[in-house]
């Protein structure tokens, strides 16, 4: 009797998560479980506090660390390999039989599943609003909601990065200038350390160090404004669509700096066209060029 019911009641858990899917078509991200991989990658917390165990309810568990393509948002199974696990761990719960606590992750106020993902699934399906489990919390300044995506969670990270650094260097007092806007989370971090090289290179000779808020307005007269400004004269912009002109900067200083190390002598006009032409309007050729910049912070070199 019991088999009989936990096969229906995942045949009408995955008919739901079919209908799910039909229903996000024009919006996937909407169906899908956030990956805990991804989200730490996006987050990059720095430490994690074993929280022990814990009463989860579980509409703030949103994710899961290795089987987020087996299920979707709400925990609905997507695969039919899924069935035979997730009826035993339905009859147990038909059966009152008590399953072992699962693991959790904890990070921005939600949780992702480390062990137990068809326990979830299955409480979730039977309506069940709390789940006893074991968790593992991570710092975050960012905070998560049960419907944020993977592209929303990297815009408030993006936001977040740019209030701070504009906070911390006064970047828009000085320059006059609030549209250093990036695509990818981490970019402010490679901007400032753009300044501070350029502060290096204007303090050499000098028997007194030049302030920090100088520097900064140097590089952006000197450095950034002459890039932008390429940019614009060559439409390289057209080239990359959904791209700022603060990515392309980042970018085309780290190509120039590629090619003057290989070829020599290399023009930021030629160096700008060159990467227009390799990586512009095509996708693959920019997440190869983004692969190897991953990780390492560009420099900045006066013309």
């Amino acid at each position: 009797m019991y088999q009989v019911q936990a096969i229906d009641d995942f045949n009408t858990a995955r008919n739901r998560a079919l209908f799910s899917r039909i229903h996000h078509f024009m919006n996937t991200d909407r169906d899908k479980l956030l990956s805990f991989n991804d989200v730490k990658e996006i987050l990059k917390p720095k430490n994690e506090v074993y929280r022990g165990m814990q009463v989860v309810p579980i509409q703030l568990i949103v994710g899961s660390e290795g089987r987020y393509r087996d299920f979707n948002k709400a925990f609905l199974p997507r695969r039919s390999h899924l069935r035979a696990r997730w009826t035993r761990v339905d009859r147990a719960h038909l059966e009152n039989v008590t399953l072992p606590p699962i693991q959790l992750y904890e990070i921005g106020g939600v949780y992702f599943v480390r062990d137990g993902n068809h326990r979830v699934s299955v409480a979730k399906t039977q309506g069940v609003e709390q789940i006893d489990a074991e968790v593992t919390s991570l710092s975050s300044e960012i905070n998560i909601t049960p419907q944020t995506t993977t592209e929303e969670l990297k815009t408030a990270v993006i936001n977040y990065e740019k209030n701070i650094f504009y906070e911390k260097t006064g970047f828009g007092e000085l320059t006059g200038f609030y549209d250093l806007d990036f695509t990818m989370p981490g970019s402010y971090d490679v901007i400032y350390n753009h300044i501070l090289v350029h502060k290096y290179y204007l303090n050499e000779g000098k028997e007194k160090e030049i302030p920090f808020s100088d520097a900064l307005i140097s590089w952006y007269n000197s450095v950034y404004q002459p890039v932008a400004q390429i940019i614009r004269e060559q439409w390289i912009n057209l080239n990359f669509p959904g791209r700022s002109t603060s990515d392309l900067y980042v970018w085309i200083v780290k190509h120039w700096d590629f090619l003057k190390k290989k070829y020599g002598g290399y023009s930021l006009r030629e160096a700008a066209r060159d990467f227009s032409v390799k990586y512009g309007q095509n996708q693959n050729g920019l997440f190869r060029f983004l692969a190897l910049l991953a990780g390492h912070v560009g420099r900045i070199f006066q013309k």
